[in-house]
């Protein structure tokens, strides 16, 4: 009966929006709409046709066709393939919507493509799908109070709508989550309709008005969403123009930064696949400093041109892995430049997708390439600094004139080189101005690779704020969230001043991890209970609880500081920098929701 109830519930929501929900032409307006604010357009935006065959006869069940081959609510919306697939899902589950596995994936292709984003719209969401932990700047509160409430901000803005698309989504959102209802009507100044009154009241006794009261919070977000998420873009109407197939096969030479681990190179060779849009990767990553290759291959499908999104696996793979084993399977998701030159994204895994690799690909020519070095700064005042360049196809003859490092360094010899690897001696002028230089080699310009500093001023755990989920093993139902850290040094930069934006990033330093209490209430234990950390600034959080050890049988639960005490970096009395990182060890997510799988 429980199920049932439920069942009925949600047929009563939608009942309640049918008009909103589908069924609609002309933008899927709706007599369940509220009115235009004043001065809106009177004439609905032109859509986008759907011409797919297949995505017709699945979705043209529920969503009507108009006499110029708009589909309602599909061709006044635009997203990821992520939030295409999402759809998909939902309509799969809430309104009965049969699809094979085969179907789906051409749907979510079409939609993708010709429904998507145009790259400079999806650029600024990537860490959405790259699921990368970031703080989001909050454009105005009443986006805040309306959205964030339950989500992140890149899942509304990774959609674009019309005014009237957005309205809808908000009066889907109230029919089935009262939560989201209260925040939509909640009044940003806190006041009602007194406001006008009041200032009524105020002329006439002569006084000066009363300022008019805010528009409620829902009509402020709408009017935002419009003006920066709206259907049509100059950004979106250029691209359609552009967009091409992907032409990816051949060889690229990949840099990648993994957080505790340190820089990484290789190469790409990318093959076509079983479509156009489809291809087959075989990849070989070593650190710079040495140590084992890894070796993987995978697949990879890129919508509408530009968007990678790829599953690879290590071809020799422990028996019983670590958790942070780069031999792994992952997940890709990519931003490939609209010249198909060059792409960055990140590759992830893990129960949580805690652990990651940033990943920058750059397409391989006869010409000279500059992929990454072994050094990420100098010291002003240092002499005899050797330096290795990673690349391909560098001159058979390279002199140290040849070599450029910028204002304040100068080459001194070329120990050696190859094809792929110059190795040089530097000196850094102890005028050296601090900040990045670029460094080339003829034309081949690496951007930022170098920065100079006088002094490390102080040191940053990475991330800022992390956090790990308790768990059993991995026959567990819910299996651990781990959280990897890392320590950056960072000199002060023009301004004289720490932690502002001139700041200069200067590379992981060497560090001694350890756990402090962060305390919340008295006599706070819990740095006893939630975990471990390495000497590599891996955590692994404990079992999940309760445990009879704690005070009133708790779980393992809690709040401490990740601190990373510098070996060799020292404060002006001498004593070692520490940063520190907000750690909160939480339970596991009990309820998952859909996950997108885009790649498979």
């Amino acid at each position: 009966m429980g199920t049932l109830m439920k069942k009925l519930a949600i047929s009563l929501a939608l009942i309640l929006c049918s008009g909103l929900v589908m069924g609609q032409g002309r933008g899927g307006r709706g007599g369940g709409a509220a009115p235009r604010p004043a001065g809106a357009a009177a004439t609905p935006e032109e859509g986008f046709p759907v011409t797919d065959p297949l995505v017709i006869q699945k979705c043209g069940t529920c969503h009507t066709k108009d006499d110029k081959g708009n589909l309602s609510r599909i061709s006044w919306t635009r997203t990821t393939p992520e939030g295409w697939e999402e759809a998909i899902k939902r309509m799969v589950r809430l309104n009965g919507l049969t699809i094979t596995s085969a179907e789906a994936k051409t749907v979510l292709k079409y939609l993708s493509t010709n429904h998507g984003l145009a790259p400079e719209e999806a650029k600024p969401v990537m860490y959405m799908p790259e699921h990368r932990i970031v703080d989001e700047p909050i454009p105005n509160e009443a986006v805040r109070t309306t959205c964030m409430n339950c989500h992140a901000l890149g899942r509304p803005f990774s959609w674009h709508r019309t005014r009237d698309e957005w309205l809808l989504l908000t009066n889907l959102h109230s029919a089935l989550y009262q939560q989201a209802d209260s925040a939509f009507r909640r009044n940003g100044n806190g006041g009602g309709n007194g406001g006008g009154n009041g200032g009524a009241a105020n002329a006439a006794n002569g006084s000066a008005p009363a300022a008019a009261p805010a528009p409620p919070v829902l009509d402020q977000t709408l009017d935002f969403l419009a003006k920066n998420y709206g259907l049509h873009t100059p950004e979106w109407a250029a691209w359609r123009t552009r967009m091409r197939t992907p032409k990816l096969a051949g060889r690229w030479m990949l840099s990648a930064h993994i957080l505790g681990k340190g820089k990484y190179y290789g190469e790409m060779t990318v093959a076509p696949g079983a479509a156009e849009d489809e291809f087959t990767t075989t990849v070989k990553l070593q650190p710079v400093n040495g140590g084992p290759a890894i070796s993987r291959t995978g697949t990879s499908l890129v919508y509408a041109g530009y968007s990678w999104r790829g599953r690879s696996k290590g071809t020799a793979m422990a028996a019983n892995p670590a958790p942070d084993d780069l031999s792994s399977e992952m997940r890709e998701a990519m931003w490939i430049s609209p010249d198909q030159s060059w792409g960055e994204g990140r590759w992830f895994w893990g129960e949580y997708q805690e652990f990651g690799v940033d990943v920058k690909m750059q397409r391989a020519t006869t010409e000279p390439l500059l992929i990454t070095t072994d050094r990420s700064s100098l010291k002003t005042g240092s002499t005899a600094q050797r330096v290795r360049l990673i690349g391909t196809s560098f001159p058979a003859q390279v002199t140290a004139d040849e070599l450029d490092f910028g204002a304040g360094i100068k080459v001194t010899s070329v120990v050696s080189h190859t094809a792929s690897l110059i190795v040089a001696d530097v000196d850094v002028a102890a005028t050296a101005v601090p900040g990045r230089r670029d460094v080339a080699i003829g034309r081949a310009v690496l951007q930022g690779a170098l920065a100079v500093y006088d002094k490390v001023d102080y040191i940053k755990a990475v991330p800022d704020t992390a956090l790990a989920r308790l768990g059993g093993d991995k026959s567990d139902a819910h299996p651990k969230g781990y959280q990897q850290l890392e320590a950056v040094a960072y000199s002060k930069g023009e301004d004289g001043k720490l932690h502002t934006s001139d700041d200069i990033e200067l590379g992981p330093v060497e560090v001694n991890w350890s756990i402090e209490e962060f305390s919340t209430v008295f006599g706070d234990d819990d740095k006893e209970f939630i975990g471990s950390m390495s000497s590599t600034g891996l955590f692994t959080p404990n079992l999940d609880g309760p445990n009879p050890q704690r005070k009133f049988s708790r779980n393992n639960y809690g709040e401490v500081w990740a601190v990373a005490t510098a070996k060799n970096e020292k404060d002006k009395d001498g004593k070692p920098l520490v940063g520190k990182s907000y750690l909160v060890v939480t339970v596991p997510t009990y309820i998952r929701w859909d996950q997108p799988e885009v790649t498979k």
